[in-house]
C-alpha cells in the first residue's frame, strides 16, 4: 500500500445514499462540485428492502435534479387515518390540493438508481474505509483506504449524510419500545391508491399502495415482534387481518425484516467545518412517512445557502438555523402522535376518536396538517 500526496475538494460527503446524492445533485446543478464517499460498492444499495414513502414536496425536489423514478412511483391519492376498536376517522384527499397525488411510494432501491444514474464521472468513491478524520480552523483533513491505497483529502466543508445517529453525547435518544416489521403483501380487492394509517395499542400500522402490492409497517412491541417474524405466512396474514380488520383480506406476504424504532437528534448540527444532514441529524418514528422527507429537505436547503454564499462558517450557521422548525416540528409531530395513540386507555381512544373526527369535518385542520405532511415547513404559517 503506497500513501497518495493530499487530494483538496471543497465540499465531501459521506454517504452515497439518496439523501447524500441529492445534496451531491444538487450542488452540482448549481455549478459547485463536491465529492461523495460511501464505505459500500454501489451495488448494496440494490439490496435494501425498504419502501420509502415520498412526498409531493420530495417530487418537486427530484425532479428539479431530473432524478425522479416516474415509473417506479406509485402515487398516494387518499390517506385514510383511524384507530383499531375506535370510532373516529379522517380521509385526506389529494384532489383538495389540486395534486397528481399526497405522495408516492417507491423502492429505496428505484430511487437510488435513478440518483446514482445522473452522478457525473468521478464524483464517487465507492468501498471507501474512512480511517480518521481530523478537523481544524479551516476544513478537515480525512484519511481514507480505497482500492488498496491510503488517500488523505483535504476539504473545506464535511458532510455526514451516512447512518444512524449512533452513541454520542450530541446526540438525544427516545426509545419507542417498538419495532417495524416491514414486508409486501397483496391486497383484496386492489389498494385503489390509497395509503391507510391504523392506529392500534402495539402501535401504528401502515399501509402503503406499491405496484399491485402494499408496502407494510407493522410497529409492534419487541417481544410481539419476535413472534410475528417466526409465523408462517397463513399465520402472519392472519395477525395482519386481526390489527388492520375487514375491510380488505390479504394474500401472499413476502420475505419480512424488522427493525427498532426511536427518535434521535442530534442537538447541534454544525460543528466548525462538519454539519450533520438526513438520518445523521435525526432519524423519526416512521408514522406519517416523515423522516426521509425532511433528510431530503435538509440536502436541498443546504445546497441552497452553499450555492448562495459558498461553504463559509456564516453559511453553515445559517443553514441549522433554517433546519431548526422543519426538524424540531417534524420530531414533535411524529413523537407526540406515537405516544397518544400507541395505547389502550379508554378516555384517550375516546378523546382520540373526537380528535380523528373533527379533524375530517374540519377542513383548516385537515389542510393545515396535510400540507405540512406534503412541504413541511416550506407549508408555514
Amino acid at each position: 500500500m503506497t500513501e497518495s500526496v493530499v487530494e483538496n475538494v471543497d465540499i465531501l460527503i459521506i454517504g452515497a445514499g439518496p439523501v447524500g446524492m441529492t445534496l451531491h445533485l444538487a450542488l452540482a446543478a448549481g455549478g459547485q462540485t463536491s465529492l461523495l464517499l460511501d464505505r459500500r460498492p454501489p451495488a448494496a444499495l440494490q439490496a435494501d428492502p425498504r419502501a420509502l414513502a415520498l412526498s409531493h414536496g420530495a417530487r418537486e425536489l427530484l425532479e428539479q435534479i431530473r432524478s425522479w423514478p416516474s415509473r417506479a412511483a406509485t402515487p398516494i391519492e387518499t390517506i385514510h387515518i383511524s384507530q383499531k376498536d375506535g370510532f373516529g376517522r379522517t380521509l385526506i384527499d389529494h384532489a383538495d390540493y389540486h395534486l397528481p397525488a399526497l405522495g408516492y411510494v417507491v423502492r429505496y432501491r428505484d430511487l437510488a438508481t435513478a440518483l446514482a444514474g445522473n452522478l457525473p464521472a468521478g464524483g464517487l468513491l465507492a468501498e471507501a474505509e474512512i480511517l480518521n478524520i481530523e478537523p481544524d480552523a479551516d476544513g478537515a483533513t480525512v484519511s481514507l483506504r480505497h482500492g488498496g491505497q491510503l488517500r488523505i483529502l483535504r476539504c473545506k466543508l464535511l458532510v455526514h449524510a451516512e447512518g444512524t445517529p449512533g452513541d454520542d453525547p450530541a446526540v438525544s435518544v427516545s426509545d419507542y419500545g417498538q419495532h417495524a416489521v416491514i414486508c409486501e403483501v397483496t391486497p383484496m380487492p386492489g389498494h385503489g391508491k390509497r395509503a391507510w394509517e391504523r392506529f392500534t395499542p402495539d402501535g401504528p400500522l401502515a399501509l402503503l399502495p406499491l405496484g399491485d402490492e402494499f408496502s407494510i409497517v407493522f410497529t409492534l412491541p419487541p417481544a410481539k415482534a419476535d413472534a410475528v417474524m417466526t409465523l408462517d405466512d397463513n399465520a402472519f396474514v392472519a395477525a395482519l387481518q386481526a390489527q388492520f380488520g375487514r375491510r380488505m383480506t390479504f394474500s401472499r406476504p413476502g420475505r419480512r425484516s424488522r427493525f427498532p424504532l426511536a427518535l434521535r437528534l442530534r442537538d447541534t448540527l454544525v460543528k466548525g467545518c462538519e454539519v450533520w444532514i438526513g438520518n445523521t441529524a435525526q432519524t423519526l418514528h416512521p408514522v406519517s412517512g416523515q423522516g426521509f422527507n425532511l433528510g431530503l429537505r435538509d440536502a436541498w436547503q443546504l445546497a441552497e445557502l452553499l450555492l448562495r454564499s459558498g461553504p463559509t462558517p456564516a453559511t453553515l450557521t445559517d443553514y441549522a438555523a433554517s433546519r431548526r422548525l422543519d426538524r424540531q416540528g417534524g420530531a414533535f409531530f411524529t413523537d407526540k402522535i406515537v405516544k397518544a395513540f400507541s395505547n389502550d386507555i379508554a378516555p384517550l381512544k375516546l378523546a382520540r376518536g373526537f380528535g380523528l373526527l373533527a379533524l375530517d369535518l374540519c377542513p383548516p385542520a385537515r389542510h393545515f396538517v396535510a400540507k405540512r405532511m406534503i412541504w413541511g415547513a416550506r407549508a408555514w404559517p
